[in-house]
């Protein structure tokens, strides 16, 4: 007899939808760090989404690329649901945002935050020291490091003497950049690391 006939079918793990009030209660509220030693990667988003911050899960509302592009540029065996979002530490990945207070939209954070949030993010790399840092976002990458030309791609610089990418934001908001192109981007800084 197959011995696989006897493995139970994998349960899908659902996390609860947060509900309207969930998510205008969420607003402000900022989600721990997944960060441990030895990373090979920081992925540093913009900010928490209200989702994100009622589920306690970075990327989380249903439509954000992040999961999908990370798996299939082959930073993960599997896709991750946002609920697993501590196994990344086993592959040498973690999550950050630039700025802590979650909210609807990215645009709804000031210049000043953004700038207050690259100097935390330095000081954050500094202490935990990651090989690189793939900030979620070029045009608050540009704002919070003031580097207005910047665009997709590896950084010249560096940061708290980390490598530096710069990923397109993965929310289902960035129309500019389609999941196919999402994981050309994350695959390019996955084939830098093996170099």
């Amino acid at each position: 007899m197959d011995p696989r006939s006897h493995r139970l079918p994998r349960r899908r793990h659902q996390v609860a939808r947060p509900s309207p009030a969930d998510l205008a209660a969420a607003a402000g509220r900022s989600i721990p760090d997944v960060i441990g030693p030895g990373l090979s990667v920081l992925f540093c988003g913009i900010n928490p989404g209200l989702w994100s911050a009622a589920t306690g899960h970075n990327f989380a509302r249903p439509g954000n690329r992040f999961w999908p592009a990370l798996y299939r540029s082959g930073f993960t065996p599997r896709q991750l649901r946002p609920d697993e979002q501590d196994d990344l530490l086993r592959y040498g990945l973690g999550i950050t945002n630039l700025v802590a207070r979650a909210s609807a939209r990215a645009d709804e954070l000031s210049p000043e935050e953004l700038e207050a949030g690259g100097r935390v993010l330095v000081r954050k790399v500094r202490r935990v020291r990651p090989s690189c840092v793939a900030v979620l976002g070029v045009g608050a990458y540009r704002s919070a490091f003031g580097h207005r030309g910047a665009a997709v791609g590896p950084r010249d610089e560096r940061l708290g003497g980390a490598r530096v990418w710069v990923l397109p934001n993965p929310s289902g908001l960035n129309a500019h950049y389609t999941l196919d192109r999402l994981v050309a981007a994350f695959g390019e800084l996955r084939s830098a690391l093996d170099r």
